[in-house]
């Protein structure tokens, strides 16, 4: 099953207009038309933006089995991160994101 075939399979699952989805995750209807035709491909962030509205993992919306364990949340926390970090100011931004990666650098280096 092609992605495209899988994003119409979810969107009709839950009785939704291209129009819909695709207002909801932040893109033009035709772009998400083209994903389920298969002419296109959505980049990473939108890609994580409809596994999230769909409720699913990334490995199953590009062909992988279904997991929704522990992958799903990250997925939706992930989501929500870089929501909140696409709102900030461009400085208060790359403060916060400097501050995330010193944690994250010192947590690597206590385990």
């Amino acid at each position: 099953m092609t992605m495209g075939d899988r994003l119409r399979e979810l969107r009709l699952s839950k009785n939704l207009s291209q129009e819909e989805v695709s207002r909801h995750i932040g893109i033009t209807r035709s772009a998400y038309s083209h994903y389920e035709i298969n002419n296109r491909q959505p980049v990473y962030e939108t890609l994580m933006k409809l596994a999230a509205f769909f409720e699913v993992s990334l490995d199953y919306m590009i062909g992988g089995d279904q997991n929704q364990s522990d992958s799903q949340q990250l997925n939706k926390d992930t989501l929500d991160l870089l929501q909140t970090l696409n709102r900030m100011e461009p400085d208060k931004r790359k403060l916060y994101i400097e501050q995330m990666m010193k944690l994250l650098r010192q947590t690597e280096s206590a385990g």
